[in-house]
């Protein structure tokens, strides 16, 4: 029987682009149509799909290795609900987006259904 390579597996915008064009297959077709198997030595092919995983979290430059700084916690999900004692409190997630440190000040305008926050610079004047 004649030897067969392994195939040299798609990454990155390559992988990106052939998963889409595959959109109609299973994953276990995707992985293989994207050269993540390998043959064994009596030719059967082995689909890898924690290595075609990977590569699609990589090519997506999703950060698994938790390099963040903070503890977890919630992700902003950009509503807010009025407490029972009347306050709306806006998260710490909102503040660290916004690189915002304690003493910040900001100008409230009330609208018909909107409230507007317009941070004031350390004289007490709008910034642009």
């Amino acid at each position: 029987m004649a030897k067969t390579k392994n195939p040299v597996p798609l990454t990155g915008k390559d992988l990106l682009e052939k998963v889409k064009d595959l959109a109609n297959l299973s994953k276990e077709e995707k992985a293989k149509a994207c050269g993540y198997y390998t043959l064994t030595k009596n030719g059967i092919e082995r689909v890898n799909m924690m290595a075609f995983l990977n590569a699609l979290i990589d090519a997506e430059e999703i950060d698994l290795d938790g390099s963040s700084t903070g503890r977890g916690g919630r992700s902003a999900s950009y509503k807010v609900s009025v407490q029972s004692n009347g306050n709306i409190l806006i998260g710490s997630a909102y503040t660290k987006q916004m690189n915002l440190k304690p003493g910040d000040e900001f100008e409230i305008s009330l609208g018909r259904k909107h409230i507007h926050l317009k941070q004031l610079d350390a004289q007490g004047e709008e910034e642009i």
